[in-house]
């Protein structure tokens, strides 16, 4: 099967592809200033970008992995996640309190899903 690797830089690829399924690295938003829930809707709007760039989308979801920097935040996240995620399309879910690399950084996010 092949490997398609998507926005390659110098330690990790933003998504690969091998035979029907994707992976994404753990997404993190750009915009540091906002709080959880403007971070996360950043997240989930560049996780959509990449599984349509690799022929996915949020439907296909298999997985997801979810950071937050204070579990406490996880209340508010889950509001913007449960609007995005597709309601007969949920997938298998984790979601932990971690120090992530950026202490502005709230939350990340990391997915699988299936393509087609």
């Amino acid at each position: 099967m092949s490997i398609t690797r998507h926005e390659p830089g110098p330690i990790l690829s933003l998504a690969v592809e091998h035979g029907d399924t994707v992976y994404l690295a753990g997404i993190v938003a750009k915009n540091l200033k906002n709080d959880v829930k403007g971070q996360t809707e950043e997240v989930l709007t560049e996780i959509d970008r990449l599984l349509a760039k690799a022929g996915s989308s949020k439907s296909k979801l298999l997985s997801a992995t979810i950071w937050v920097t204070d579990i406490r935040s996880r209340a508010p996240m889950n509001e913007i996640w449960t609007k995005w995620v597709d309601p007969k399309n949920r997938p298998v879910r984790a979601c932990v309190e971690a120090k992530l690399a950026d202490p502005a950084c709230l939350v990340e996010i990391m997915v699988v899903a299936a393509k087609g």
